[in-house]
């Protein structure tokens, strides 16, 4: 009888690709679901304020006025028009799906901190006057895309950096004090929040440094 060959051995499976160097959502469907139904909710939250003449406007962020502590959660939800809020919704959706390569789970965290972040330096830098608009959400989210590749070592993510910079890129003049009546703090916390999100993100995926050897 002939020798029968032995088996091949199985190649072992890839490991997968983190969750910080993902580049397309690993469930697309319930991230566009996510995103335009909360660009969708923005909408709806602005059709009532039309309709009850504008009772939210002064809903937003008061900077250093403590009773008014809660306008950093409503804040970003609130808009002064459908002109402000149609300028907001667009990068929203294009960004926020990007941002959501990740999983929907770090997606809702790097939001959380983007808000957060928005909301308290608003509060404690802002100028005078109520502060809304969703985008500190926006300059966040940008900043993030573009830096998050850099922090987390993927070049797929540097790439679609590069393709989010030449995009919106334009925008991040608006964390300058270059136009009156826009709340240019509002950007700049915010994407400093976007930052610190991506560097999170990235130090999630990084191998850890090994611990030097302990003597007995």
């Amino acid at each position: 009888m002939e020798p029968v060959p032995a088996p091949e051995p199985a190649r072992p499976p890839k490991p997968p690709v983190p969750p910080g160097k993902r580049i397309v959502p690993p469930k697309p469907l319930a991230s566009l679901v996510v995103v335009t139904g909360f660009v969708a909710l923005l909408w709806v939250i602005e059709a009532v304020d039309t309709v009850l003449a504008h009772p939210f406007d002064d809903d937003g962020v008061w900077p250093r006025t403590i009773e008014q502590w809660d306008g950093l959660i409503w804040a970003p939800m609130l808009h002064y028009g459908w002109d402000h809020l149609a300028a907001n919704s667009v990068p929203l959706l294009v960004l926020g799906m990007l941002a959501t390569s990740g999983g929907l789970r770090q997606f809702f965290g790097v939001t959380t901190i983007i808000w957060l972040c928005a909301g308290f330096g608003t509060f404690l830098i802002g100028s005078e006057g109520v502060h809304a608009g969703a985008s500190g959400l926006v300059f966040g989210l940008l900043s993030f895309l573009l830096v998050r590749g850099l922090f987390a070592r993927s070049i797929l993510q540097i790439l679609i950096a590069v393709g989010v910079f030449l995009l919106y890129g334009y925008a991040l003049w608006g964390v300058l004090p270059t136009e009156p009546g826009v709340s240019w703090e509002g950007h700049l916390c915010g994407a400093i929040g976007g930052i610190l999100a991506a560097w999170m993100v990235g130090k999630s995926v990084r191998p850890p440094k090994p611990q030097p050897a302990m003597n007995p």
